[in-house]
């Protein structure tokens, strides 16, 4: 069954802006959250990941001051707010889990075997 369901993805000129969010179901713990993104032919990476409070949060260098990552978990929903989009930021976004109990970490949180939980992604793309 799918447990993390991202929606929110589309097509947005140069410039613009979305919002994509990921859907929390079937998991009993809180636990640090991540977005990932992967462009045909190239290599998953992380963009950003945030801690099970909310107090923490860490981006990837190409996306710091554009992307903000946030978390409700009263609605067990994590949210990634993306301005000042560009072509490069085209690719498949996937909502990722740790373990439960697991918490970010500022040196391991972007690295894929850590998370076990992944769904199904969103396609955002950007036209110049």
């Amino acid at each position: 069954q799918v447990q993390l369901a991202e929606s929110g993805g589309g097509s947005v000129q140069a410039g613009g802006s979305l919002r994509v969010s990921c859907a929390v179901s079937g998991l009993p713990y809180n636990r640090c959250m991540g977005w990932f993104r992967q462009a045909p032919g190239k290599e998953r990476e992380g963009v950003a990941a945030i801690a099970t409070s909310g107090d923490g949060t860490y981006y990837a260098d190409s996306v710091k001051g554009r992307f903000t990552i946030s978390r409700d978990n009263a609605e067990k929903t994590v949210y990634l707010q993306m301005n000042s989009l560009n072509p490069e930021d085209t690719a498949m976004y996937y909502c990722a889990a740790q373990r439960p109990w697991y918490n970010c970490d500022s040196r391991t949180w972007s690295q894929k075997g850590r998370y076990i939980y992944w769904g199904q992604g969103t396609q955002v793309t950007v036209s110049s």
